[in-house]
Protein backbone atom coordinates (compact mmCIF):
# COMPACT_ATOMS: atom_id res chain seq x y z
CA UNK A 1 0.00 0.00 0.00
CA UNK A 2 3.29 2.33 0.51
CA UNK A 3 4.49 1.96 -2.97
CA UNK A 4 0.79 2.40 -4.58
CA UNK A 5 0.67 5.23 -2.62
CA UNK A 6 3.52 6.82 -3.75
CA UNK A 7 3.11 6.31 -7.27
CA UNK A 8 -0.24 7.27 -7.09
CA UNK A 9 0.76 10.84 -5.68
CA UNK A 10 3.06 11.19 -8.76
CA UNK A 11 0.68 9.63 -11.33
CA UNK A 12 -3.21 10.13 -10.15
CA UNK A 13 -4.51 9.25 -13.82
CA UNK A 14 -3.60 5.71 -12.87
CA UNK A 15 -6.41 3.08 -12.33
CA UNK A 16 -6.20 -0.34 -10.48
CA UNK A 17 -5.38 -2.05 -14.13
CA UNK A 18 -1.78 0.32 -14.54
CA UNK A 19 -1.22 -0.09 -10.90
CA UNK A 20 -0.88 -3.26 -11.22
CA UNK A 21 1.47 -3.65 -14.51
CA UNK A 22 3.47 -0.50 -12.10
CA UNK A 23 3.87 -3.26 -9.13
CA UNK A 24 4.17 -6.33 -11.16
CA UNK A 25 6.06 -5.13 -13.96
CA UNK A 26 8.01 -2.18 -12.37
CA UNK A 27 8.57 -3.34 -8.72
CA UNK A 28 9.00 -7.38 -9.64
CA UNK A 29 5.90 -7.94 -6.94
CA UNK A 30 4.12 -10.93 -6.77
CA UNK A 31 0.84 -9.80 -6.68
CA UNK A 32 -2.42 -10.84 -7.99
CA UNK A 33 -4.89 -8.33 -9.19
CA UNK A 34 -7.31 -8.96 -7.15
CA UNK A 35 -5.55 -8.18 -4.07
CA UNK A 36 -4.38 -4.92 -5.91
CA UNK A 37 -7.57 -3.60 -6.43
CA UNK A 38 -9.50 -4.70 -3.28
CA UNK A 39 -6.28 -2.45 -1.93
CA UNK A 40 -6.55 0.08 -4.18
CA UNK A 41 -10.23 0.70 -3.96
CA UNK A 42 -11.69 -0.69 -1.30
CA UNK A 43 -9.01 -0.25 1.69
CA UNK A 44 -7.20 2.76 0.68
CA UNK A 45 -10.35 4.65 -1.47
CA UNK A 46 -8.03 5.87 -4.34
CA UNK A 47 -9.70 6.44 -7.97
CA UNK A 48 -7.70 7.66 -10.99
CA UNK A 49 -8.56 11.20 -11.84
CA UNK A 50 -9.52 10.05 -15.71
CA UNK A 51 -12.96 8.83 -16.14
CA UNK A 52 -13.36 5.44 -16.23
CA UNK A 53 -15.41 1.98 -14.46
CA UNK A 54 -14.30 2.39 -10.53
CA UNK A 55 -13.65 5.13 -10.10
CA UNK A 56 -15.43 5.51 -7.36
CA UNK A 57 -17.04 3.70 -4.93
CA UNK A 58 -20.58 4.63 -3.43
CA UNK A 59 -23.17 3.16 -1.98
CA UNK A 60 -25.68 2.98 -5.33
CA UNK A 61 -28.82 3.05 -2.52
CA UNK A 62 -27.63 6.46 -1.50
CA UNK A 63 -28.31 9.60 -3.20
CA UNK A 64 -26.20 11.56 -5.18
CA UNK A 65 -26.14 15.23 -5.07
CA UNK A 66 -25.62 17.56 -7.94
CA UNK A 67 -21.98 19.05 -8.94
CA UNK A 68 -22.71 22.96 -7.90
CA UNK A 69 -18.87 24.42 -8.36
CA UNK A 70 -18.42 24.48 -12.13
CA UNK A 71 -17.37 28.18 -13.56
CA UNK A 72 -18.07 29.42 -9.48
CA UNK A 73 -16.84 32.48 -8.19
CA UNK A 74 -15.73 32.38 -4.90
CA UNK A 75 -15.47 35.82 -2.94
CA UNK A 76 -15.20 34.63 0.83
CA UNK A 77 -14.21 32.83 3.41
CA UNK A 78 -16.81 29.77 4.79
CA UNK A 79 -18.46 30.15 1.09
CA UNK A 80 -17.00 26.59 -0.26
CA UNK A 81 -15.32 23.58 1.93
CA UNK A 82 -14.19 20.98 0.63
CA UNK A 83 -13.88 17.20 1.99
CA UNK A 84 -11.79 14.40 1.61
CA UNK A 85 -10.11 11.23 2.87
CA UNK A 86 -6.96 9.42 2.72
CA UNK A 87 -4.55 7.19 3.45
CA UNK A 88 -1.90 7.43 5.81
CA UNK A 89 0.78 4.52 5.68
CA UNK A 90 2.69 4.08 9.14
CA UNK A 91 5.16 1.79 10.10
CA UNK A 92 3.17 -1.81 10.78
CA UNK A 93 -0.74 -1.45 9.09
CA UNK A 94 -2.24 2.08 7.73
CA UNK A 95 -4.91 4.94 9.67
CA UNK A 96 -6.88 7.17 7.73
CA UNK A 97 -6.76 11.36 7.42
CA UNK A 98 -10.10 13.37 6.62
CA UNK A 99 -9.34 16.94 6.14
CA UNK A 100 -11.79 19.87 5.33
CA UNK A 101 -10.41 22.84 3.47
CA UNK A 102 -11.92 26.27 2.83
CA UNK A 103 -11.32 27.09 -0.60
CA UNK A 104 -11.29 30.77 -0.67
CA UNK A 105 -8.35 30.28 1.61
CA UNK A 106 -6.85 26.90 1.82
CA UNK A 107 -7.05 27.22 5.81
CA UNK A 108 -7.38 23.99 7.13
CA UNK A 109 -10.59 24.09 9.13
CA UNK A 110 -11.17 20.16 10.60
CA UNK A 111 -9.06 17.12 10.49
CA UNK A 112 -9.18 13.70 11.98
CA UNK A 113 -7.81 10.42 12.30
CA UNK A 114 -8.80 7.03 12.22
CA UNK A 115 -8.75 3.45 11.76
CA UNK A 116 -11.68 3.10 9.59
CA UNK A 117 -13.43 5.14 7.17
CA UNK A 118 -17.08 5.66 8.73
CA UNK A 119 -19.78 8.39 7.95
CA UNK A 120 -20.21 8.94 11.49
CA UNK A 121 -16.64 10.15 11.68
CA UNK A 122 -17.30 12.08 8.66
CA UNK A 123 -20.39 13.48 9.84
CA UNK A 124 -18.05 14.38 13.81
CA UNK A 125 -15.46 16.11 11.89
CA UNK A 126 -17.77 18.20 10.24
CA UNK A 127 -19.65 19.26 12.91
CA UNK A 128 -16.93 20.42 14.91
CA UNK A 129 -15.28 22.40 11.81
CA UNK A 130 -19.17 23.81 12.18
CA UNK A 131 -18.66 24.96 15.91
CA UNK A 132 -15.57 26.96 15.34
CA UNK A 133 -15.38 28.26 12.27
CA UNK A 134 -19.03 28.42 11.59
CA UNK A 135 -21.24 26.75 8.66
CA UNK A 136 -19.97 26.88 5.28
CA UNK A 137 -22.64 27.87 2.07
CA UNK A 138 -21.57 24.91 0.42
CA UNK A 139 -20.42 21.72 1.13
CA UNK A 140 -18.22 19.85 -1.61
CA UNK A 141 -17.31 15.84 -1.80
CA UNK A 142 -17.07 12.91 -3.88
CA UNK A 143 -19.39 10.16 -4.29
CA UNK A 144 -17.84 8.17 -1.50
CA UNK A 145 -20.29 6.33 0.33
CA UNK A 146 -19.56 7.92 3.62
CA UNK A 147 -20.52 11.51 2.00
CA UNK A 148 -23.42 9.66 0.57
CA UNK A 149 -25.18 8.04 3.95
CA UNK A 150 -28.08 9.82 5.11
CA UNK A 151 -26.18 10.64 8.46
CA UNK A 152 -23.83 12.89 7.07
CA UNK A 153 -25.84 14.06 3.92
CA UNK A 154 -28.60 15.23 6.69
CA UNK A 155 -26.08 16.68 8.74
CA UNK A 156 -24.79 18.75 6.11
CA UNK A 157 -28.80 20.10 4.95
CA UNK A 158 -29.36 20.25 8.26
CA UNK A 159 -27.65 22.63 9.24
CA UNK A 160 -28.33 24.99 5.86
CA UNK A 161 -25.62 24.22 4.08
CA UNK A 162 -25.94 22.72 0.00
CA UNK A 163 -24.55 19.62 -0.49
CA UNK A 164 -22.36 19.48 -3.65
CA UNK A 165 -20.93 16.24 -4.81
CA UNK A 166 -18.43 15.92 -8.06
CA UNK A 167 -18.99 14.14 -10.89
CA UNK A 168 -18.08 10.71 -10.98
CA UNK A 169 -14.27 9.93 -12.19
CA UNK A 170 -13.57 13.76 -11.86
CA UNK A 171 -11.10 13.71 -9.05
CA UNK A 172 -9.90 16.85 -10.33
CA UNK A 173 -13.06 18.83 -9.21
CA UNK A 174 -12.18 18.32 -5.25
CA UNK A 175 -8.57 19.39 -6.84
CA UNK A 176 -7.73 22.07 -3.63
CA UNK A 177 -7.60 18.69 -1.13
CA UNK A 178 -5.83 16.63 -3.36
CA UNK A 179 -2.99 19.16 -3.90
CA UNK A 180 -3.24 19.21 0.49
CA UNK A 181 -2.68 15.20 0.45
CA UNK A 182 -0.04 15.80 -1.83
CA UNK A 183 1.86 18.30 0.27
CA UNK A 184 1.28 16.87 3.24
CA UNK A 185 2.47 13.60 2.10
CA UNK A 186 5.88 14.83 0.49
CA UNK A 187 6.62 17.64 2.97
CA UNK A 188 6.13 15.44 6.28
CA UNK A 189 4.38 12.23 6.25
CA UNK A 190 7.03 10.22 3.61
CA UNK A 191 9.71 12.39 4.64
CA UNK A 192 9.05 11.21 8.75
CA UNK A 193 7.42 7.36 8.47
CA UNK A 194 5.39 7.71 11.36
CA UNK A 195 5.99 4.65 13.73
CA UNK A 196 2.51 3.89 14.83
CA UNK A 197 -0.74 6.15 15.04
CA UNK A 198 -0.01 7.99 17.76
CA UNK A 199 3.45 9.54 15.85
CA UNK A 200 1.35 10.19 13.05
CA UNK A 201 -1.71 11.91 14.83
CA UNK A 202 2.10 14.75 16.33
CA UNK A 203 3.23 14.84 12.66
CA UNK A 204 -0.31 15.75 11.28
CA UNK A 205 -0.67 17.86 13.79
CA UNK A 206 2.76 19.82 13.55
CA UNK A 207 2.27 20.51 9.73
CA UNK A 208 -1.14 20.99 9.57
CA UNK A 209 0.18 24.15 12.20
CA UNK A 210 2.59 25.05 9.79
CA UNK A 211 0.55 24.57 6.99
CA UNK A 212 -2.73 26.90 8.33
CA UNK A 213 -0.32 29.50 9.95
CA UNK A 214 3.33 29.46 8.40
CA UNK A 215 3.07 27.83 4.45
CA UNK A 216 3.01 30.67 1.93
CA UNK A 217 0.90 29.62 -1.28
CA UNK A 218 1.83 31.30 -4.88
CA UNK A 219 -2.55 31.20 -5.30
CA UNK A 220 -2.76 32.95 -2.32
CA UNK A 221 -0.29 35.72 -3.64
CA UNK A 222 2.16 34.56 -1.53
CA UNK A 223 -0.01 34.81 1.64
CA UNK A 224 -0.47 32.01 4.27
CA UNK A 225 -4.22 30.70 4.81
CA UNK A 226 -4.62 31.44 8.15
CA UNK A 227 -3.98 35.85 7.02
CA UNK A 228 -6.23 35.03 4.47
CA UNK A 229 -9.03 33.24 6.41
CA UNK A 230 -9.07 36.30 8.55
CA UNK A 231 -8.42 38.89 5.85
CA UNK A 232 -11.65 41.00 4.71
CA UNK A 233 -9.42 41.70 1.93
CA UNK A 234 -11.36 40.60 -1.48
CA UNK A 235 -9.51 37.43 -3.28
CA UNK A 236 -11.70 36.31 -5.82
CA UNK A 237 -11.43 33.36 -8.11
CA UNK A 238 -13.38 30.78 -10.39
CA UNK A 239 -13.66 27.48 -10.22
CA UNK A 240 -13.98 25.80 -13.32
Amino acid sequence: MDKIDKHYLKHPYKGCPRMYVHLKKDLGYEVSYNRVERLYYNVMGLRAIMPGPHTSKRNKDHPVFPYLLRDYEIKERNQVWATDITYIGIEKGYVYLTAIIDLYSRYIVGWSLSNNMTSEWCTEVYKEAVKEYGVPKIMNTDQGAQYTSRAYSQAILDSGVKLSMDGKGRATDNAFIERFWRSIKYEKLHLYKPQDGLEAYLYISEYIDYYNNERRHSMLEDRKPVDVYSSKRLHTFQHS
